[in-house]
């Protein structure tokens, strides 16, 4: 049984604790890349940045982040998370995401998404009363630029194509697109009609809580007639890593916060965190994986099998976190809590 390991981000530019003071967009971007580059050195999978165009996330245009992430790296796959495909040309991701595969010889993918976050959608003039027509037409668009050349395509939302190519093509002859939910059934049940990997944001409450979702997915994706290797799940949960798990959890607090609670002034259903809360998150029950690295690889280890998941990303961190410390926890990440998890699933 093989499990990909891996980091998402979204390039969080929250202030700091020690100085109350945010990086600067231009510094987490670069970064960013040494990230990568560690990332891709300690073993880990995959590395998966966001998109989002608000002040406190330094990344909205991820593919440019991964293209260079792509040239020093060997082995690391690099994707989206999430292309928020709603409010981008289909065409033009395909672009982009081929043009990395080829920085990367075969490393790309492309996460799509229909966006928590709005800011895309009056920014590149698209109107949130088609927010699932925009993304369900732009899907089967995207999928069709991926299956075949030359694209002949009648658009409602999107303009229409009369037989033209699409290029560059892919290294990969199968592209990987992934589709990301928050665990909407909907959105479930139609992933996995047609047959494509999926992957749950498990961030609040209990992630056990998903696996019913995981089990509608994979019994009408089989029904459709799609193969088990096709129908993959993956989560992404925030966390944190340091050498000791009180440590760990004591220094998370503060970014988790400024981060939930910057989300909370924009969402009605969204509340500023308490202490409380965050200490039943962190705990063994909990969406958020923080600790020491053999606590940390338990927890993965648990949503692993309750999920049956295919794949994994810690979200490193949620908030900002001074560079230097960023770096210990993917070195930890990699060289201690990653062996654990694989050596629990290797002979499985």
């Amino acid at each position: 049984m093989t499990i990909e390991l891996g980091i998402s981000t979204f390039g969080e530019t929250t202030p700091l604790e020690k100085t109350g003071q945010a990086i600067p967009h231009d510094q987490r971007i670069r970064e960013l890349i040494e990230e990568i580059e560690l990332a891709d050195q300690v073993g880990l999978d995959i590395y998966a940045v966001g998109e989002h165009h608000r002040e406190d996330f330094a990344v909205s245009a991820p593919e440019i982040v991964l293209a260079a992430g792509s040239v020093n790296t060997k082995h690391i796959r690099l994707s989206s998370a999430v292309t928020i495909l709603s409010s981008i040309d289909p065409v033009r991701v395909y672009q982009q995401y081929a043009t990395i595969d080829a920085l990367s010889n075969g490393r790309a993918e492309i996460m799509a998404g229909r966006g928590s976050f709005i800011e895309s959608f009056p920014l590149f003039g698209y109107d949130l009363k088609d927010y699932d027509e925009l993304f369900n037409e732009k899907l089967d668009m995207l999928l069709m630029i991926k299956n075949q050349t030359n694209l002949k395509w009648k658009g409602e939302l999107t303009q229409s194509v009369d037989n033209r190519p699409v290029y560059p093509r892919a290294v990969q002859e199968d592209f990987p697109i992934w589709i990301a939910t928050g665990g909407n059934l909907d959105s479930t049940v139609r992933i996995a009609e047609q047959g494509l990997p999926i992957a749950y944001a498990t961030i609040g409450g209990n992630p056990k809580a998903f696996r019913q979702l995981v089990r509608i997915y994979k019994e009408i994706g089989s029904r459709h007639g799609h193969h088990p290797e096709q129908l993959k799940v993956a989560a992404h949960s925030w966390g944190w890593i340091e050498e000791d798990r009180q440590s760990a959890v004591d220094h998370y607090f503060y970014p988790t916060k400024q981060t939930v609670d910057n989300i909370a002034k924009g969402r009605p259903h969204w509340r500023e965190m308490t202490k409380e809360q965050y200490l039943e998150a962190v705990g063994p029950e909990g969406a958020m994986f923080v600790g020491d690295p053999e606590y940390v690889a338990q927890k993965i280890i648990t949503i692993i099998e309750d999920l049956e998941l295919d794949r994994f990303m810690l979200h490193l961190p949620v908030g900002s976190m001074p560079h230097e410390e960023m770096l210990k926890a993917i070195k930890l990440y990699g060289e201690q809590t990653a062996p654990i998890v694989r050596k629990h699933f290797a002979n499985r």
